[in-house]
């Protein structure tokens, strides 16, 4: 047997088949077919291809998380022994300590119902039952702060952390127990561009110090160039192409390679925008307006005390959207830009200030009043799972909102929802309309959110990190698809993202936030050629480009 750290040969796997589907061997449907390779101690692998390649499967496959009835041919083997012998026991220890696994959604690995720092003194404590609660703290709110985690937020919940801050958690988690292989599914994908540079830094220089190996899955090349010593372009559950990083991006041999390089690219040069600034009135207005909370949430030691600390997310921002534009909001993990979008839907009270769409003030409107706005007013959230009910079809989610606002009839809706999935590219759309999101890729899953809250014709369209979950070319695809709506339907989108060169590619102005302000607004082209603020300019030397791993 092969004695890398880990080994793979002809690796197969299928997924169990529906109650009333019968395959025989020759017919499944490998999601897994045919792979080899193999990671030697601290070396660094990309993994590549767009969703529904088998990239997560390959993941979860190594470290036997499939769901049962799974069928799986071939070998694994990390450090000589055989990973599909390992007892339950022998299973238990080797997932944290021999190999840990990052996962693509952060949701997945934790409990809402348990603080953060219960998390991490169960992982810890599960592996070393006799290390004391004050050792594993310790060793836990160091593996935090590696991960920009203040010890201050050690007793909050998954629920009051961003989509960053949970992934970070994830990372951290993922580290505790000092593994020797770190399966990192996606891992900066909710992440803004200076926490993902040092969160891969972190990463690589672990690989190296404790000559711990990474793989690597990620759709974006740029990051995997960066940080990966080799890559893998994984097509229809097979590697189409191995080698070393720069060799496979400067020379790819494969069509679909190319492919891949070619939608990547796409993203990077700026159009050249012309902001569509010059229609007033514009059709949404914050003024002034903020949303702060309190850290403590005990009574008593508010009583004590006189109050806990004040998070101010969003800090009197002043912030006009004008008819058929796309206004970029770029900034770190918890700079208040999620908590904005959700203030400017009224999904939670402002602390004060005004949200004026149309001219109406949404902060004095009732709650029915509200969710007839919320028709003309649609979001994509950064979490697909997060507007999508796992126990309903994707047919009757996406024509969920057509039905609430009374906008189609069950048969209309039906139509309309089928021509919606054409467009966001879900093929055959007559039977994604009856799968459930748990059947779905990252990817598609986000495909159907975007469907979801396109499907009524809203005017305006907050996307909260829209193709964050995407490889390039879904996500080349589905930008170039939403400015195609955008025009079709005269859209005016709000676009969340930590991505600066999607936002370079598909947005007419830029607004930076910081702390819960916007410290920098300007035309894209401005912004990125002439930035001011020293944060922007930050941003900007943080942010991976793909085309400095193409030159020579």
């Amino acid at each position: 047997m092969n004695h890398s750290l880990l080994w793979v040969d002809r690796l197969q796997v299928a997924y169990p088949p529906h109650a009333f589907e019968e395959h025989s061997v020759s017919e499944l449907d490998w999601a897994i077919d045919d792979v080899s390779f193999s990671l030697q101690p601290g070396e660094r692998m990309g993994l590549v291809g767009e969703s529904g390649s088998g990239k997560s499967t390959l993941g979860r496959a190594l470290m036997r998380l499939l769901p049962m009835g799974s069928r799986i041919n071939g070998e694994v083997a990390v450090e000589g022994r055989s990973v599909l012998q390992l007892s339950p026991a022998e299973l238990q220890r080797f997932r944290g300590e021999e190999v840990a696994l990052i996962f693509q959604d952060p949701m997945t690995r934790l409990d809402p119902l348990m603080t953060i720092g219960d998390h991490c003194l169960e992982t810890i404590q599960a592996h070393h039952p006799k290390l004391s609660r004050r050792d594993a703290k310790a060793q836990s709110i160091a593996t935090l702060e590696a991960v920009r985690i203040p010890a201050k937020r050690w007793g909050q919940y998954p629920h009051e952390f961003s989509g960053g801050m949970r992934q970070r958690v994830a990372i951290a988690l993922a580290l505790l127990l000092n593994p020797k292989l770190i399966i990192a599914d996606e891992p900066t994908t909710s992440l803004d561009v200076t926490v993902s540079a040092q969160i891969l830094q972190e990463l690589t220089r672990l690989c190296a110090e404790r000559q711990m190996a990474l793989l690597l899955i990620s759709h974006d090349l740029a990051l995997v160039g960066a940080y990966c010593d080799r890559l893998a372009v994984m097509y229809q559950g097979k590697f189409v192409e191995v080698g070393a990083t720069k060799t496979v991006l400067q020379s790819p041999q494969h069509p679909y390679t190319r492919s891949l390089l070619q939608a990547a690219l796409h993203g990077e040069p700026a159009p050249a925008h012309s902001p569509t600034v010059s229609a007033p009135p514009p059709l949404l207005s914050l003024h002034s307006l903020t949303k702060h909370y309190v850290l403590e949430r005990n009574p008593l030691i508010r009583l004590v005390a006189g109050g806990g600390e004040i998070i101010r997310a969003v800090d009197g921002i002043n912030l006009e959207l004008y008819p058929g534009e796309t206004l970029g909001l770029v900034g770190e993990s918890g700079c208040g830009k999620s908590t904005l979008s959700r203030t400017i839907l009224q999904l939670v009270s402002a602390t004060s200030g005004q949200v004026t769409f149309q001219g109406q003030d949404l902060t004095k409107l009732s709650r029915r009043s509200m969710q007839k706005q919320r028709r003309q007013m649609q979001m994509v959230f950064q979490d697909p799972r997060a507007c999508l009910n796992p126990r309903m079809t994707v047919g009757e989610s996406v024509a969920d909102p057509l039905l609430i606002h009374h906008l189609a009839t069950r048969t209309e809706a039906r139509e309309r929802v089928l021509q919606m999935l054409e467009r966001v590219k879900l093929l055959p759309a007559d039977e994604y309309y009856y799968r459930y999101p748990s059947e779905l890729s990252g990817g598609q899953q986000q495909r159907v959110a975007i469907a979801r809250a396109l499907i009524t014709h809203p005017q305006l369209v907050i996307c909260d990190e829209p193709v964050s979950m995407l490889d390039a070319t879904i996500q080349a695809q589905v930008l170039d698809l939403m400015q195609a709506l955008k025009n079709e339907l005269k859209l005016t989108y709000l676009f969340i993202t930590h991505d600066l060169w999607v936002a370079k590619y598909f947005c007419d102005r830029i607004a930076v936030m910081q702390a819960g302000q916007i410290v920098e607004l300007g035309s894209t082209q401005t912004v990125f050629a002439n930035p001011q603020h020293p944060y922007t300019k930050m941003l900007l030397a943080a942010a991976p480009l793909l085309t400095t791993h193409l030159q020579s």
